[in-house]
């Protein structure tokens, strides 16, 4: 588990912790499957195939650490999967609840995420980002994250929704 301090920018033009209210970076556990399924209707853009209570259960069940959740005072603010398939990392649904954005909770996210990474042996991350979600790559891209021009996503659906 690792904790984050809330920061925000102070009168002086530097950073204040705020650590009345710390996020809490946490795994899913198969008891919070349905709030996070909850949570991304209102935090996240967009949904995809696997968004249902098997595609998550079967998330958990196969990595019990991939799905990381943020929390502040026991209430879920932010989300992502950690993906690793033993040679690449990946990342989905980042998801941080409108409320709490530009707080912390997607760099607390994605720091615990790359920790994740690094003590399993990864080398190089990469994030699904929609185009259209211009929110997302300001918030990629603080985080040092950018796009690949030369690679395009190719997918084929195996199931109907």
């Amino acid at each position: 588990m690792v904790k984050r301090g809330r920061s925000r920018a102070g009168t002086s033009g530097g950073m204040t912790a705020m650590n009345d209210h710390p996020t809490t970076v946490r795994s899913a556990t198969a008891a919070d499957l349905d709030e996070v399924l909850a949570f991304w209707k209102t935090a996240a853009e967009d949904t995809s195939i696997s968004d249902d209570g098997d595609g998550i259960a079967r998330l958990v069940e196969r990595d019990p650490a991939a799905l990381l959740l943020a929390e502040r005072d026991g209430v879920l603010v932010g989300t992502v999967i950690a993906g690793f398939d033993g040679w690449r990392c990946h990342l989905y649904r980042l998801a941080v609840h409108p409320s709490s954005r530009r707080e912390g909770v997607g760099s607390a996210l994605l720091a615990a995420a790359e920790e994740r990474f690094a003590a399993l042996g990864g080398r190089r991350a990469d994030a699904m980002v929609l185009d259209r979600n211009a929110v997302a790559h300001h918030a990629w891209r603080a985080a040092g994250y950018g796009p690949e021009p030369q690679w395009s996503r190719w997918v084929k659906h195996l199931a109907d929704r």
